[in-house]
């Protein structure tokens, strides 16, 4: 079993950044990709960005890209997403999501291709 814990959320302005962590505790060795997913009042939860095992392979979509970086740290476990120039649309729950299985260079963009699931960190861009 892996559990995941976010952090790093918050209220900031339009144009602000933060930076979300994401740290994985339990069965770590068997994590390989790992994503950020957002859900927003009222819809549906989205893809943010993803990264592979090796860290060499990641993506994004096409609304944050240019704007957010993943970055993970397999000697601790944590995945982090850092947001630049956030908008008002960039308001959602944030949550971190692993896969447990694939290759070390694989990545995954959709929902239920992840197996493990944080609870989720706000993020509120308002002025």
């Amino acid at each position: 079993q892996v559990l995941l814990e976010e952090s790093g959320g918050g209220l900031v302005q339009p144009g602000g950044s933060l930076r979300l962590s994401c740290v994985a505790s339990g069965r770590t060795f068997s994590i390989y990709a790992m994503g950020w997913f957002r859900q927003a009042p009222g819809k549906e939860r989205e893809f943010v960005a993803a990264i592979s095992r090796s860290g060499g392979n990641t993506k994004y979509a096409d609304s944050v890209k240019g704007r957010f970086t993943i970055s993970r740290d397999n000697a601790k476990n944590s995945v982090n997403l850092e947001m630049n120039s956030l908008e008002p649309e960039d308001t959602a729950v944030y949550f971190c999501a692993a896969r447990l299985s694939g290759f070390s260079t694989s990545i995954a963009t959709t929902e239920e291709r992840f197996d493990s699931w944080g609870q989720g960190t706000q993020v509120i861009v308002s002025s």
